[in-house]
């Protein structure tokens, strides 16, 4: 079992995004996200899930080679979502 907090692993976060993988599931997490925000309780389940039961506080390193700090994860997931990169890894 991995800390809570910590990101997926690479296989786990192919499980995650299993149901996502198509753009148009990805497109409707992302909306709800800009619809409802990081406080929605769907939202707040999925990132939950995707750092095994919570949520990081506090600043977000991501694989991304120009925006690899973010302040917060709330932040670096509207960030995927505004960019289409629903599978970057922080």
């Amino acid at each position: 079992a991995q800390q809570p907090g910590t990101p997926l692993s690479d296989e786990e976060y192919s499980q995650f995004f299993r149901f996502l993988q198509t753009a148009r599931r990805a497109n409707t997490a992302c909306l709800l996200r800009m619809l409802y925000g990081c406080q929605y309780p769907l939202v707040q389940r999925l990132d939950e899930y995707e750092n095994h039961g919570v949520i990081p506080e506090g600043p977000i390193c991501s694989e991304l080679p120009k925006s690899p700090i973010f302040p917060d994860f709330c932040t670096f997931s509207f960030y995927r979502c505004t960019k289409k990169k629903y599978f970057i890894k922080v």
